[in-house]
């Protein structure tokens, strides 16, 4: 595919040059979805408004150059790729309203799923889809691919749950049913096309057979094809529109908004785990639960459940199960208790007439309900996990009618053993006859190609002809299925689709190849490279699960792009190919921004820490062992010329005013090549750390109190309202709850070594990290005292070192929980308080508890809403400070009106003052201001 220069020209004449790549690290990274394909974009084009898009349609029909659009890139079947133009929903397409006490939701297409429902979760509503990708894929991938999931069925889906839709079809026209004037004008100019959509419609109802064709089909789960029911569902042309474009996958236009009924979200739920004897009697089982008040009903077949019976939380006894065993995970949900057991009592009478060999029987236990839905979820990444390098993960969505499912369970076993598939895997949604099948693919051999073709053309023979089921249940036909479309619906029904297409998209222009195509071989074409680059991110299946939570996503590479750049220079390394001007280019966007944090690890379904494959690249490429070793050994020489520097600053500051110190500081780092640091509009003041002497010890319980460096050296900022050190603070917090604080002797030339392990030097680091332990060792009389460590991320690095040593090791939340809440009298105020939980708390699992403590001390708290981490990375905010305001670009819209933000990191606490306009400082500032002592401790 060619793109003429007068395209690019077009689309840079009206798209700002920021938001439009054509440079080889961006094409390729964005040329990867979740499927087993690529195509590399010519260009790829950010849009923030529905005007942007109706401009690249207009390029894109005179050109007659194709254009494809992604919302999240997780679709499965190759629908979110091009080798055209390539269009990404920016930041501005997030917008929602919610009507009717929860009961209806209008969304923009780039909302994520999972943040529509916490919008929705008050109100005690979410909306009806709910893919298994949910906490990643946004708005517009749920309704083009009319995804659905565990619960949802074909009842709740898009296809049934959307009351409302705005759209933009190929001709550049706009349509929102939600605007009777502008509905009124779009009859009055298309009505050509909507009276052949009345027509096809009416030539449709009146065909019986392929009438009935398509309302069995859609008696089953399907998004095989374009959405044929739309033409016997609805007798207005516009609702045919609408409904057509839910699951057309781009193909036939663009939805800007979609408005949702939704549908209740109860607050009481029960789940069970049960192993039937054979496939036969756990499919009977299934079949009649279908007749139960139950909510999902999930299968799992042998293999499924062998491969996470290792996992930690899974039951014992899951090893011991026969070879024939098969499993269902069923839940049932209702909005009371008894409402609930009523619901139980009707489950369990049904189930008592099949043979069972083991089960947990229903829990209404969170915890344990969790460990259950965990050996469900881990199939698909225990598979991902084990399979051999240089191999994707295959993931195969079909229906089989519910009264013969366990036969096409066995069929399918069947072809997985003639083809040589012995680690595939069935599970998936029972009621609906759905199933999923997992295997490890290799493509790069025709051997491998062939054996996945002629396994494929046996699947789609059984499942669409001998079984009439749908070769595409949920995650959408893509390319994957294109070539199957006829196979499943016959000529003729292919051929309507084919019409409708030409009708909404004569010029061919709206993402080609996908759900329709005449070449039969497009599913085995533009197949996707796993060359081996490290063990650290082999594993990686390129889900895309990780982007939400990445700082830099959007600024330069998300962690699965990193790894699909890295993944490629080693491979061009391996063929003895130049990568200089590759890994040039990379070792800005793929090193120098990633915060390495590691929240990308908390959302990877294969527990891949992009972090550390950077801070390998990091140590592999550092150079400065010498000085680094010189900085470890004069550390308290370091501390005390920060010191003196940030005095420099202070004063700097008073005299001219911390904007133009901020001004002039951005200046030099621009002329500087980014060498010299940028001042923060935060910029803390230095800390005179002067160590207590020892006091005699007292009946009061002893806490070795843990300042970190950073506490030791930076204080609060001028403007900062708080202008006690942190230090003085928690000492005074942690003796008013009845301790007696203990800070260790010589912490000067002590660190945790977090800094040395973020730059590259691991040995450093490691020498730090000792050095500290022993010291807390003696301080805390070999782990007899508890240790307070004021800073998260200190007490990440620390806490595997302190665990192996037996000492105690506290953040600020888990103590101030575990230790102070019940010695603290707490009256909390009405002002409204910003809460940031760094990427440390969330780690050590304290980010809820962090919440919890702000809602004790304030009556309005805010947690701003995709904010996962603040970018700083401990001097990031000094160094790559566009890393910083990339990552907070949403705060200060989202905390007007707070009258401060609380954290507990000092780093993060600068870059989210200087971001947001408010004083962030640690939760103990407020904690201390609102509590009195108790009369009487615990």
């Amino acid at each position: 595919m060619t793109l003429p220069e007068e395209a690019l020209e077009a689309i840079r004449d009206r798209i700002p040059a920021r938001r439009v790549y054509t440079d080889d690290i961006s094409t390729l990274a964005y040329g990867t979805d979740a499927s087993f394909y690529r195509l590399i974009p010519k260009v790829v084009v950010r849009v923030e408004q529905e005007s942007e898009v109706v401009h690249l349609l207009g390029i894109a029909r005179r050109y007659q150059v194709p254009l494809t659009f992604r919302a999240a890139g997780t679709s499965l079947s190759g629908q979110a790729i091009s080798d055209s133009i390539l269009v990404l929903l920016g930041d501005h397409w997030q917008g929602y309203d919610i009507r009717h006490n929860g009961r209806q939701i209008r969304l923009q297409p780039g909302v994520i799923g999972a943040q529509a429902n916490a919008w929705l979760a008050p109100y005690g509503y979410k909306i009806g889809p709910d893919p298994a990708s949910i906490n990643s894929c946004k708005i517009g991938g749920i309704v083009a691919n009319n995804a659905s999931g565990m619960c949802c069925g074909t009842a709740q889906n898009s296809y049934q749950t959307i009351r409302h839709m705005r759209l933009v079809l190929a001709d550049g026209s706009v349509l929102d049913t939600e605007d009777p004037a502008g509905v009124q004008a779009f009859r009055a100019r298309h009505a050509e096309l909507l009276a052949r959509l009345n027509q096809l419609a009416r030539e449709t109802r009146a065909d019986t057979t392929l009438r009935q064709t398509i309302e069995h089909k859609y008696r089953l789960k399907n998004t095989t094809g374009l959405s044929l029911n739309a033409l016997v569902d609805f007798d207005d042309p516009l609702d045919i529109l609408v409904h057509l474009m839910i699951g057309s996958e781009g193909t036939l236009g663009f939805v800007s908004a979609a408005t949702y009924d939704t549908v209740p979200d109860p607050a009481h739920k029960a789940t069970a785990l049960i192993i039937f004897p054979d496939v036969e009697t756990c499919c009977r089982a299934a079949s009649d639960l279908r007749k139960q008040p139950v909510d999902a009903v999930e299968l799992l077949d042998r293999r499924s459940l062998r491969s996470v019976e290792s996992k930690p939380g899974m039951p014992d006894w899951i090893r011991d199960v026969s070879d024939s065993a098969c499993a269902l995970l069923v839940e049932t949900r209702a909005s009371s208790p008894d409402s609930l057991e009523e619901r139980l009592d009707k489950t369990r009478e049904a189930l008592a007439a099949f043979p069972v060999e083991q089960s947990a029987d229903f829990t209404t236990d969170r915890a344990r309900s969790e460990q259950l839905w965990a050996i469900r979820k881990g199939t698909f990444p225990a598979v991902g996990a084990a399979r051999p390098v240089g191999t994707t993960v295959i993931i195969e969505d079909i229906t089989f009618p519910l009264d013969r499912l366990a036969e096409g369970v066995m069929r399918l076993q069947t072809l997985f053993e003639k083809h040589g598939y012995h680690d595939a895997i069935i599970f998936g949604h029972a009621l609906e006859g759905n199933l999923h099948f997992v295997f490890p693919q290799g493509f790069d051999d025709s051997a491998e190609v062939a054996r996945y073709e002629g396994f494929m053309q046996e699947v789609s023979h059984l499942v669409a002809r001998e079984f009439g089921g749908s070769l595409k249940a949920e995650h959408g036909t893509g390319r994957n299925m294109a070539p199957f479309v006829a196979l499943e619906w016959g000529e003729q029904a292919w051929n309507l689709m084919w019409s409708i297409k030409g009708l909404l998209d004569p010029d061919h222009i709206l993402n080609p190849d996908v759900v329709l195509s005449r070449d039969p071989q497009i599913h085995l074409k533009n197949l996707k490279p796993m060359p081996a680059a490290d063990p650290l991110v082999d594993r990686c299946i390129e889900c895309g699960f990780c982007e939400p939570v990445c700082p830099s996503q959007g600024l330069t590479l998300s962690p699965r792009q990193r790894i699909v750049v890295w993944r490629d220079i080693q491979d061009r390394r391996a063929a003895g190919e130049d990568t200089r001007k590759l890994e040039h280019a990379f070792h800005y966007r793929g090193i120098d921004t990633c915060a390495a944090t590691g929240l990308c690890a908390q959302r990877c379904p294969v527990d891949i820490n992009t972090g550390d494959l950077v801070r390998q690249i990091r140590a592999q490429n550092a150079r400065g062992h010498t000085g680094a070793q010189w900085l470890a050994d004069h550390f308290a020489g370091i501390l005390t010329t920060t010191r003196l520097s940030l005095k420099l600053a202070t004063a700097t500051e008073t005299l001219l005013g911390a904007p133009i110190v901020h001004r002039f500081s951005q200046r030099a780092h621009q002329l500087s090549g980014k060498r010299l640091p940028v001042s923060s509009l935060a910029m803390p003041q230095p800390v005179r750390f002067i160590p207590s002497p020892t006091a005699p010890r007292t009946t009061k319980p002893r806490v070795v109190y843990l300042p970190a460096c950073v506490s030791r050296v930076m204080g609060p900022s001028r403007s900062d309202a708080e202008q006690e050190p942190l230090i003085d603070k928690t000492r005074q917090l942690l003796e008013k709850g009845g301790f007696e604080v203990i800070i260790p002797e010589g912490l000067d030339s002590l660190c945790c070594g977090q800094p040395f392990a973020s730059k590259g030097y691991p040995d450093q680091a490691r020498q730090k990290r000792e050095q500290l332990i022993a010291t807390l060792l003696r301080a805390t009389g070999d782990g007899r005292d508890p240790v307070y460590c004021d800073t998260s991320p200190c007490t990440l690095q620390l806490q595997d070192a302190a665990r192996e040593a037996r000492i105690r090791l506290y953040d600020p939340v888990r103590f101030i929980h575990e230790y102070l809440l019940d010695r603290l009298a707490i009256e909390p105020e009405d002002t409204p308080i910003a809460v940031h939980a760094t990427c440390s708390t969330q780690h050590l699992g304290e980010a809820s508890g962090l919440i919890d403590i702000a809602r004790r001390c304030s009556n309005n708290v805010v947690v701003p809403e995709g904010i996962h981490c603040c970018g700083f990375a401990g001097d990031k905010g000094f160094t790559t400070p566009e890393l910083n305001e990339h990552a907070l670009r949403t705060l200060p819209a989202q905390v007007q009106g707070c009258r401060e933000g609380i954290s507990t990191s000092r780093t993060c606490e600068i870059g989210l003052s200087g971001h947001s306009g408010l004083d962030y400082h640690s939760i103990v500032y407020l904690l201390d201001r609102v509590s009195q002592p108790l009369t009487h401790h615990p």
